[in-house]
């Protein structure tokens, strides 16, 4: 496929054509990515997250600049919420990221949810793929910004940053088990603020009443669930740290792109970097099962007869359970 062959070759264009390709799905996206996919697997990818107004976008510009200052390419998706009206992305990160423009070793694409939830969009993770395969070594996903339900984050990303910000109620936040346990680093940012240093004691609090248990992978699919690699058992437990950062100006922030190299480097030392991309893989796999089984139980059902079913559902005469047991008959 020709797009495919100039996106490894550099041609930023393919890359973008491609990405549109893939968010509309069909069988030429899946092609292109079956063809690339050997290519793929060298990329750090980052995952930031953390509750609308933390400065997400903001940190993630400071973090590109950052590694481009160490030489590192660097892709940026940035999960927006959907519109109602075009299905397109509302706020559009790259309007807050537009310093970055001009870089030819950066690539930003903003991706709309699109009604998907866990602050992800469905394409996410291909997206991600061509960034791989086009060759950028740091890849930051950036999540809509819904605060607790973002925890799909997991299934993207190699390392994922926590962003908390003083006099946001992040300090609440901070002690919801989901939020915590897919953190591997905490970024207070906006710590020029008032309370930033109650809000890192408040972290530090619930990290050290979580113990080692601290940043274990937990979002498991059925799947993944059946993964048990020798690494698991390794003795080595990464307990996640807690910087202050200001994006704005962008104090604190090669702190921070310090850590993210150290848990890099703890993940291919421990020999975990290889136990996350099998627990990714299978759930992806699970995903795509997911989906792909529910377009072929909806192919298989006309509509009058999906509007019978819900009928008889809204009005008492099935219950759900009956009814789901109905359509996947069809597919027997």
């Amino acid at each position: 496929m020709e797009l495919t062959q100039r996106l490894l070759a550099g041609d930023r264009r393919a890359l973008a054509r491609l990405i549109s390709l893939v968010e509309n799905d069909g069988v030429a996206a899946r092609a292109a990515l079956a063809e690339v996919y050997p290519h793929t697997g060298c990329a750090h990818i980052i995952g930031v997250t953390g509750a609308p107004g933390v400065g997400k976008s903001s940190l993630v510009n400071e973090l590109a600049k950052a590694y481009r200052r160490r030489r590192a390419t660097v892709g940026i998706v940035a999960v927006d919420p959907t519109s109602p009206f075009s299905g397109g992305a509302i706020l559009g990160d790259r309007v807050r990221m537009n310093d970055l423009a001009g870089d030819r070793g950066i690539f930003i694409r903003s991706m709309a949810s699109r009604g998907s939830l866990g602050g992800l969009a469905a394409a996410t993770a291909d997206a991600i793929k061509l960034l791989d395969a086009a060759g950028f070594q740091k890849i930051f996903v950036e999540t809509v910004g819904a605060g607790q339900t973002e925890v799909d984050i997991t299934r993207a990303a190699h390392t994922t940053i926590v962003v908390a910000a003083p006099g946001m109620g992040d300090d609440i936040q901070a002690i919801k088990a989901g939020i915590m346990e897919i953190a591997d680093l905490f970024a207070v940012n906006k710590a020029d603020r008032e309370g930033a240093d109650a809000a890192a004691m408040t972290i530090q609090m619930m990290l050290d009443m979580n113990g080692s248990d601290a940043g274990r992978w937990t979002h498991h699919g059925l799947l993944a669930d059946t993964i048990h690699p020798e690494a698991s058992r390794a003795s080595e437990v990464w307990k996640p740290s807690i910087r202050m950062t200001v994006a704005t100006t962008g104090e604190g922030v090669d702190a921070l792109v310090d850590c993210l190299e150290a848990h890099r480097a703890y993940l291919e030392m421990s020999g975990r970097l290889e136990e996350r991309r099998r627990r990714m893989a299978a759930m992806e796999i699970e995903d795509i099962l997911r989906r792909e089984l529910l377009k072929g139980i909806l192919g298989c059902v006309s509509s009058s007869d999906m509007r019978s079913l819900v009928d008889q559902v809204a009005s008492r005469q099935l219950d759900p359970y009956g009814a789901a047991e109905m359509l996947l008959s069809k597919l027997a």
